[in-house]
């Protein structure tokens, strides 16, 4: 993988630095993890050893769970371990044993032993996965010691089921893997491991028979043995140049290959690029671009410019990095060899020089000194392709110019009046120290303009100072004439150098100039980047592309996406939502061709403005449109690279809000999918057994009333009310949900005494709680709360039908209240199994129903939903817990008091 660019001087990297101390200092714990390709080939028997030889270095270790799948050599290296006993855990009428994490944080040991990393643990363990588990053991600097299989990295779940053609489900994130401190590859050939197969030592026969003809076949083997390898060797790698650049170790050392390409204007160096791909896939090595940015970079043509940053994009499509640095060498060489050694380059390519002799011998040869300063790096020299003899390439799609700037006087006559200013500062000098240090006096006006206003106006100044110098102070003065042969020599060189200098000091001021252009445009792409990051709606994101582009460029934007087909205009700076015909058939023809149209391109160009398409990886996602009152091309060549940065920042945070809407209308589409799915269950069955019910009472009344005594037609009336009460409850049920669901529910408070709504909730509820007590223990303080009383009513008859449903007969049902300062607090308990630890949350989501036995009376599962949603609604909150002093679950109601409750009661 591409690996950042890193610090050229020999010092230690700092990010380097900090990360070794951070693991130094720290005082989490150190992870190790043994990597196999697949199942069998030793990875718990290569820990358990390691183990041993720990253990008799005097190192306490335990074992918080090692699977041995009933191998006996696996099982014989338990022996002489502390195995901490593991923890039971009910589910689905199944004991499943976990390992039992807080007695491992409990006894922390040295190092534990935790097989199996990528293991999904039971419900109602803490974590969900086992690596969680790890990181918090090594959180509390317990070094851990486990083992995984390449299979379940997550980064390369997709390409073990392309060959296995099998798709594992426990997968391991790559930031786990990442940061172990040590990784041992435990390695097996394909052969030796079907040998222990067919042995019995990895599967019983049935399951080794089956895995042979599928999992376990050779060409299988072979390839997850190579995923392994590679995996493994890319993180040592990463350990390797981390240890490299903390050090501040001079590269290479050839552990492995990384492969740079050395860019620049020339139209071969595309030809380059594909090489160096070329070179990596054969050597699976990682590569980087780099183009050297030097003064000569700030005297490219405009065409020369573009073509460099289309072969840096170029490299990056092709899975490079692309670099531009800074030239800080005398060399380009000196660069391009300091970043070979800070990234532990092996093998530079560069394309053969087709400059002249003449040009080699005065300017010198990148090639001729790579190759000379390379030391143990390979430097390929490559020819390249010529290029064709023809007619001349087609002109861009977007023309772009250099906009003429107005002829500005005024720096010129300001080089005039540095001048004089310098004249009359030399005739001030001149009696005390002499002719010899007038000319340090002009030298000085020189640079202060080339440094203020550039090249032209200080060559204005050099010529200037050069005839003054001559004028007043060489003899003969007030003349031009020169008369003394050394004099002739003094003005030659003074006005060489004058020049020279001049020249000098405004290359320095123009590289300036672009530096601080440069930070300026990071800095506004960057606080761009960070805007983008921020939003999270449509419209936010089309706005904040739509200003940062007209501010940045000078321009008017408008952004067009499609909406049911039709491309529509979405945002402008200044707002615009309409566009001419002229301007529509260009966006269309851009967003359709995926090419610009409009004004200054190939395509219509009599448009109002330009279009150019906003691309992502998956395609064109929307147009862009730009125009101003100029006239001529709107864009710069710098401009249009601009611009493209722009939309390309501006596409890829459209795209990341519309994979954002995709998914919450698929998670709502699911969840639709999902209550739709419960509600006709709650109605084939939850509502038709109480209608069944009343039918089958009914039509026995009805055809044999005669033969029934007055017991059993009493008995056939109760059913039939005792149902459809029962139905009634159902159908009250879903339609307080469907209020709840479309927020018609406002409820109605006024000031009520709680003890009376328990009350009233307790006589309507009597049938359902005959089989149980219940103890009823209020607090005597109290206050009146803000309640709807039918809304409150309802939400403790649903917590009272909830419990007598789940609790078992002739047991207690409590309800109890008590004052915490601005809150009453109302709990409903009672004495059943109670509630799994990882589904507290859910039971109050619509339509669930805990699954417990035959025992427990059917429902629709909108009562705990209903109750929270009157709850809140109410200002309230409701939680689900269970027992602490005994077995059973405990839901807890806390309602507000009042600003002026107390007082009200004291009053009263």
């Amino acid at each position: 993988m591409p690996q950042p660019r890193r610090d050229t001087e020999q010092r230690p990297s700092p990010e380097a630095l900090l990360e070794r101390a951070r693991r130094e200092d720290s005082r989490e714990g150190r992870l190790k993890i043994f990597v196999g390709a697949a199942p069998g080939v030793g990875k718990t028997y290569e820990m358990l050893q390691s183990a041993h030889a720990k253990l008799k270095a005097g190192t306490d270790i335990v074992v918080g769970v090692v699977e041995t799948h009933g191998r006996a050599e696996t099982e014989a290296l338990l022996q002489g371990l502390e195995v901490l006993p593991r923890r039971r855990l009910e589910y689905k009428d199944q004991i499943l044993e976990e390992m039992d994490l807080d007695a491992l944080i409990a006894r922390h040991p040295e190092i534990a032993l935790v097989d199996e990393l990528a293991h999904t643990n039971a419900p109602g363990s803490r974590h969900p996965k086992r690596y969680l588990d790890v990181e918090e053991l090594l959180s509390r600097g317990i070094d851990v010691y486990t083992a995984v299989n390449i299979q379940h990295i997550e980064s390369l779940n997709d390409v073990v089921a392309q060959i296995t053609h099998v798709r594992v489900r426990e997968t391991v994130p790559d930031s786990v893997f990442d940061r172990a401190d040590a990784i041992e590859l435990i390695d097996l050939t394909p052969d030796d491991l079907i040998q222990r197969l067919k042995e019995g030592k990895v599967y019983v026969p049935k399951q080794a028979e089956r895995a042979l003809e599928h999992y376990f076949s050779p060409g299988n083997l072979t390839a997850l043995r190579e995923l392994a390898l590679r995996r493994t060797a890319e993180r040592v790698d990463e350990q390797l140049l981390t240890h490299m650049q903390a050090n501040a170790i001079a590269g290479p050392w050839a552990a492995g290959e990384r492969i740079l390409v050395c860019l620049s204007e020339d139209p071969r160096a595309a030809g380059l690029v594909r090489y160096t791909k070329r070179l990596a896939d054969r050597l699976h090595a990682p590569w980087t671009a780099i183009s050297i940015e030097t003064r000569r970079s700030l005297q490219l043509t405009d065409e020369q410019r573009d073509r460099l940053a289309d072969t840096l994009r170029l490299a990056e499509a092709l899975g490079g990095e692309a670099l531009t640095i800074p030239g800080v060498g005398r060399r380009i060489a000196d660069d391009v060899i300091g970043f070979a050694h800070a990234n532990n380059v092996t093998q530079i390519i560069i394309g053969k020089s087709t400059r002249s002799w003449w040009f080699e011998l005065t300017r010198g040869s990148v090639v001729h000194d790579l190759v000379r300063r390379a030391g143990n790096i390979s430097v390929n020299v490559i020819a390249g392709n010529e290029l064709p003899s023809g007619p001349p390439a087609l002109k861009t799609a977007v023309q772009t110019a250099a906009r003429p700037e107005p002829f500005d006087p005024r720096p010129y006559l300001m080089a005039v009046a540095i001048v004089a200013l310098g004249l009359g500062a030399a005739e001030l000098i001149h009696p005390w120290f002499g002719i010899e240090n007038v000319d340090l006096v002009f030298l000085t006006a020189v640079v202060s303009v080339a440094v203020r206003y550039g090249l032209l106006p200080s060559v204005l100044a050099s010529v200037a100072a050069s005839l003054c110098y001559n004028f007043f102070f060489l003899p003969p003065i007030y003349t031009f004439t020169i008369t003394d042969p050394t004099n002739i020599a003094a003005f030659f060189f003074f006005m060489l150098i004058a020049i020279l200098v001049s020249n000098v000091a405004a290359r320095v001021r123009t590289q300036a100039v672009s530096a601080i252009g440069r930070v300026r445009t990071t800095e506004s792409l960057y606080a761009f980047s960070r805007k983008l990051a921020g939003t999270a709606t449509l419209d936010d994101v089309l706005w904040a592309t739509a200003y940062q582009t007209a501010l940045m460029l000078k321009v008017r934007v408008v952004l067009l996406l499609p909406e049911d087909g039709v491309l529509t205009v979405k945002a402008g700076y200044p707002p615009e939502d309409q566009l001419d015909k002229a301007d529509l058939a260009a966006a269309n023809w851009a967003w359709g061709n995926d090419r610009p149209a409009g004004r200054g391109s190939d395509t219509l160009p009599g448009a109002k403005r330009l279009f150019l398409p906003m691309r992502t990886g998956r395609g064109p996602i929307g147009v862009i449109g730009i125009d101003d009152d100029r006239t001529g091309p709107l864009l710069t060549p710098d401009q249009r690279r601009l611009l493209d940065a722009l939309m390309d920042q501006g596409a890829l945070a459209i795209e990341r809000v519309l994979l954002v809407e995709d998914m919450d209308r698929v998670k709502r589409t699911v969840e639709s999918d999902r209550l739709r799915s419960a509600l006709l269950t709650s109605i084939s069955h939850d509502l038709k057994t109480p209608l069944a019910s009343v039918l089958g009472a009914a039509s026995t009344m009805r055809d044999l009333s005669s033969g029934l005594t007055d017991t059993e037609k009493r008995d056939l009336l109760a059913t039939v009310i005792d149902e459809s009460e029962r139905l009634n409850r159902f159908i009250a049920n879903l339609l307080d949900m469907t209020k709840l669901e479309s927020r018609a529910i406002v409820p109605n408070t006024a000031r009520h005494d709680i003890g009376e709504i328990v009350g009233s909730a307790l006589r309507r509820a009597s049938k359902i709680l005959l089989r149980h007590k219940v103890s009823l223990e209020l607090a005597a303080d109290l206050p009146m709360l803000e309640l709807d009383a039918v809304l409150f009513e309802q939400v403790l008859f649903n917590l009272l039908d909830n419990a007598a449903k789940y609790a078992p007969a002739d047991t207690t049902i409590s309800i109890r209240s008590l004052r915490e300062k601005d809150i009453v607090t109302l709990q409903i308990l009672d004495e059943g199994d109670g509630i799994p630890p990882a589904e507290l949350e859910s039971v109050f989501d619509k339509f669930y129903r805990a699954q417990k036995g035959d025992h427990i009376r059917p429902g629709t599962g909108l009562g705990l939903a209903i109750s929270r949603g009157f709850v809140e609604a109410m200002h309230g909150t409701i939680s689900a817990a269970n027992r602490t002093d005994r077995s059973g679950a405990v839901l807890t109601v806390r309602l507000p008091i009042p600003a002026a409750s107390d007082a009200l009661d004291t009053a009263a």
